[in-house]
């Protein structure tokens, strides 16, 4: 039985009627940059925060806010070693430096305690990660806090400014690139809107250097699609994850435990023998992923000869189990019974 570890045709599939007309829509209408489809999904997104601005990506999300915070060459930015490179590359981008803290080994998030030790008079913000949807542990300082909520779209807790992805394998994803900054600082909120679309104010009066970080129209118009579709999504990825704690709990996999706005984007085990698992299970064609295998502070940009024991004991061990919302009971099943007969011929 082959488990994928995402099924977006399946989604499609469920939606096609839906979108294929929003599609035909937006190319009728001629107005592919900044149509109305993008001041809608603002409004719909803009639920839990007051305002949502649209942005090309996840990533060109946290630049902006970098950005909006002030963030300059010379200064600091603290966050995890283990997330997707996205978060650093995104303080770099702006020519400040990644300051990395260990995370904590039950959550795999950014330990608070170690993240305040890292502080230093050039540290301008932190970035905490929800990483695989799970949320961050809160961080007591009065430094600017960026939410990397890239892998949590959906979660009701997130704080005063976050950036969130829009990747087509996210818990809502667009059919290409897209992300959104939430925020409840209207000042925050028009300069981002600045340094989106060149710095212009009117159009073609220029007063900052920005980019060109602005959402396409399609892509607004797939996601209003799916937005209403976004928390019973992430309930049945919820199930899926309980039903796995269930049928996995005589492993000897360490499983993720819930936690309060967790919305399962990914379900990531600690695994014994973790790579010769993985090749078992795509023999059997169960795919899986390791998130991530080589941390940050060991890529070549960012490596300083630093050491994060608990990061970089992560990538030696975790794998993440197909979760998606699509997946049926059956598959679940297999993806378990395929994991214990591994380790019941290996004991």
């Amino acid at each position: 039985m082959k488990v994928a570890l995402t099924d977006l045709a399946a989604q499609y599939a469920a939606l096609a009627p839906e979108i294929d007309a929003a599609v035909h829509r937006v190319l009728a209408s001629g107005h592919y940059i900044n149509g109305d489809d993008v001041a809608a999904l603002e409004r719909e997104m803009a639920t839990s925060h007051a305002h949502a601005i649209a942005m090309s990506s996840g990533s060109d999300a946290l630049v902006a806010a970098l950005w909006a915070l002030g963030v300059q060459p010379g200064d600091e930015v603290i966050t995890t070693p283990f997330t997707f490179f996205a978060t650093a590359g995104a303080i770099a981008r702006l020519g400040a430096t990644p300051v990395f803290a260990d995370i904590d080994p039950h959550t795999f998030n950014l330990d608070p305690a170690a993240a305040l030790a890292r502080v230093t008079p050039h540290t301008r913000a932190i970035i905490p990660v929800h990483l695989f949807g799970r949320p961050a542990d809160p961080i007591a300082t009065s430094l600017p806090i960026l939410e990397d909520a890239a892998q949590a779209v959906g979660s009701p807790g997130l704080g005063r400014l976050a950036a969130l992805s829009f990747f087509p394998s996210k818990n809502l994803g667009a059919a290409g690139d897209a992300g959104m900054v939430l925020t409840d600082d209207a000042e925050l909120a028009d300069r981002i809107r600045l340094y989106r679309s060149h710095g212009a104010r009117p159009k073609y009066e220029h007063h900052v250097v920005g980019a060109n970080m602005r959402m396409d129209t399609l892509q607004a118009a797939i996601l209003r699609v799916k937005l209403p579709h976004l928390a019973a999504w992430n309930e049945q990825r919820r199930r899926n994850a309980m039903s796995y704690r269930e049928l996995l709990a005589t492993t000897p996999l360490t499983l993720p435990t819930d936690a309060p706005e967790h919305v399962w984007h990914q379900f990531v085990v600690r695994a014994p023998r973790r790579d010769e698992l993985r090749t078992f299970l795509r023999e059997r064609e169960i795919e899986t992923e390791v998130y991530y295998p080589k941390p940050l502070h060991q890529q070549t940009p960012f490596a300083r000869g630093e050491s994060f024991p608990e990061a970089e004991r992560a990538g030696r061990e975790v794998l993440a189990l197909p979760v998606h919302p699509h997946l049926e009971r059956a598959q679940l099943e297999h993806v378990a019974h395929t994991i214990c007969s591994f380790y019941q011929r290996r004991s």
